[in-house]
């Protein structure tokens, strides 16, 4: 049997990168999915996620209260259940603080911060209604970083906005746990996406390398292994977690 079989998952920021894999790896695995995203074009290139993956699709903005209310609404529509959230939706501007604009920077807290907790808002209250399966009556995975627990070099906003989510993760977990909601966080280290501009930078791309054991950085499968775990019944008594994809960087 699949890992998420008979499971549906919504699934934001799902048309690039991690979100994709995301996206391809929980299809495989069974999920009826619903992915949320503010437009369907890949960052990387490429065919439609869900074209590819032949499943729905809600065009919107994580930040903007009606979408989300929506989008878990049509998620659960089939089956009159949600039982998985990913929260992967996420903008940075890659500035420091002194060249961040409050516009850059307010954009930022809306779709970093406010989106997840719209969306997790939305989640917990239809999962309050559902009954319990396998210990959970759903599951929550959010997307932190590690830089939601150290400096994120030249991009304040971006770690800022980071941190909010590891904290809102065990906020959520502590206060909903013993409703059997389980909520947890993936916190990617160097991932490369596909996804050209600062990231790949050749000073980002070495500081990066020096910065992690392993021999090569992050690929987008590597976050999408471990949100399929979390997101399954193999996770037990595990909440309120953020777990590290870094390649050891946090070790160093």
């Amino acid at each position: 049997m699949k890992r998420l079989e008979g499971k549906t998952a919504l699934i934001t920021g799902a048309s690039s990168g991690i979100g994709r894999a995301i996206a391809r790896k929980f299809h495989a695995e069974g999920a009826r999915l619903l992915l949320m995203d503010i437009t369907e074009q890949v960052v990387e290139g490429g065919e439609p996620t869900h074209r590819i993956l032949d499943v729905p699709f809600f065009q919107g903005d994580v930040s903007n209260e009606a979408d989300v209310e929506e989008a878990v609404r049509r998620a659960a529509e089939p089956t009159g259940r949600l039982d998985i959230v990913v929260n992967d939706a996420v903008v940075r501007v890659g500035k420091p603080l002194t060249e961040t604009s409050l516009d850059e920077w307010n954009r930022v807290m809306a779709v970093n911060v406010t989106g997840v907790f719209l969306m997790c808002r939305a989640a917990v209250r239809r999962m309050l209604g559902q009954e319990i399966r396998n210990e959970a009556r759903g599951r929550i995975v959010n997307i932190s970083s590690q830089h939601g627990m150290i400096a994120s070099p030249e991009d304040c906003s971006y770690g800022v906005s980071k941190s909010a989510v590891v904290y809102m993760t065990r906020q959520i977990a502590s206060d909903y746990g013993k409703d059997s909601i389980i909520c947890n966080a993936v916190a990617p280290g160097k991932i490369l996406t596909g996804k050209g501009g600062r990231a790949v930078e050749p000073r980002w791309i070495d500081y990066s390398h020096e910065r992690t054991p392993l021999p090569r950085l992050g690929r987008s499968e590597d976050v999408a292994n471990a949100a399929l775990f979390l997101a399954s019944d193999e996770a037990t008594f595990i909440t309120g977690e953020n777990l590290m994809v870094d390649g050891g960087w946090m070790a160093r």
